[in-house]
């Protein structure tokens, strides 16, 4: 968990700094990856880094870990603090909601967005 843990919060960050470059080396070619914005699923790695693109151009979402859990299946579930703004800097919503990530050989596999939280 400790090494899961760790990736997970540089990928936090680099995702906050808007470098999907060295998210997604972190991820599996075929991911499997939440279009939260829009609704569905996106796969593999051009999708989910267009996915972003078009996100940011719209919208700035900034999303912190809070707390870590490994589940029973092997999954981990973070807790996360997500604040979404429009790009003049206004509110568009301030949520704590889980995500559920799947590893497959070192790699994220999967993500779920749980917008009950933990």
């Amino acid at each position: 968990m400790k090494d899961s843990e760790g990736i997970l919060k540089t990928l936090y960050h680099n995702f906050n700094e808007r470098q999907a470059d060295a998210v997604l080396a972190h991820m599996h070619d075929d991911v499997n990856w939440p279009n939260g914005w829009e609704g569905g699923y996106v796969s593999g790695h051009e999708a989910v880094k267009a996915y972003w693109q078009r996100q940011w151009s719209e919208i700035d979402p900034v999303v912190e870990p809070l707390s870590f859990e490994t589940l029973a299946d092997g999954r981990i579930a973070i807790l996360v603090h997500q604040l979404i703004r429009d790009l003049s800097g206004q509110v568009l919503s301030d949520d704590q909601i889980s995500h559920i990530y799947t590893f497959e050989n070192g790699k994220i596999r999967t993500m779920f967005i749980d917008r009950h939280g933990l």
